[in-house]
């Protein structure tokens, strides 16, 4: 077998993980969710939302490898590229608010947090007696 029908096979079988891991990963949150629903857990539309979104970032992220092998490694012409490029800004962007969803915060306020403790960001903070969060 040829380098390029290795790297195609590799693309496929990263392919095939990525949609693997976003199908697992909505079975598991049905799954779970039920199972915590039924015993009347608190939060259970919460945690199923999170545990989603974090398969959908896996099986993003296993697709943009994917499509980054196949590209370097077939003909590298300046239409792949710019296909890929898009590509991936697309799924990049889906990550970015897919995490923003998941947390309640943009990915720099959780490194930011942990440098400076005492300026935590609002949707971290434990909500003040009011019901609001504390304006610092």
């Amino acid at each position: 077998m040829s380098f390029d029908g290795v790297v195609a096979r590799t693309g496929l079988v990263i392919d095939g993980a990525g949609v693997a891991a976003i199908v697992a990963g909505v079975v598991a949150a049905i799954l779970v969710a039920n199972v915590r629903f039924r015993r009347q857990e608190p939060d259970v539309y919460t945690q199923f939302r999170q545990w989603l979104g974090r398969s959908i970032l896996l099986g993003l992220e296993l697709l943009v490898a994917a499509d980054i092998i196949r590209t370097v490694a077939a003909e590298p012409t300046l239409t792949n590229i710019a296909v890929l490029a898009a590509i991936v800004l697309i799924r990049t962007l889906l990550s970015f608010f897919l995490e923003l969803e998941i947390t309640g915060q943009w990915p720099w306020q959780t490194r930011l947090a942990s440098l400076r403790p005492g300026l935590g960001s609002p949707w971290t903070q434990p909500p003040s007696a009011s019901g609001c969060g504390d304006v610092q």
